[in-house]
């Protein structure tokens, strides 16, 4: 099991860490632990199933994010690219 140790913990939240592991007859440690599962089951989102999709769905996906890239950049050429970075 791992353990954290905090450094300058307000004595006010300590306190208050105090008093609600008192109210739940509970040890401080035991609180905390209990603060944290509940802060982060309830912010942390769940997971994304990926579902798979076919080939045509993918391509499909390509070649609409090909379409919604903009058309008035230029882009430069990757072989210049290349080149500068063998030159270095």
């Amino acid at each position: 099991m791992a353990t954290i140790n905090l450094e300058n913990l307000p004595y006010e939240l300590y306190a208050k860490l105090q008093q609600l592991a008192a109210t739940h007859n509970r040890p401080i440690d035991v609180q905390a632990i209990a603060l944290l599962e509940n802060a982060l089951a309830t912010q942390t989102p769940e997971p994304q199933r990926e579902t798979t999709k076919s080939a045509k769905e993918i391509l499909a996906d390509i070649n609409r994010r090909r379409e919604q890239l903009p058309t008035d950049v230029e882009w430069p050429d990757s072989t210049e690219l290349i080149r500068e970075d063998r030159d270095r």
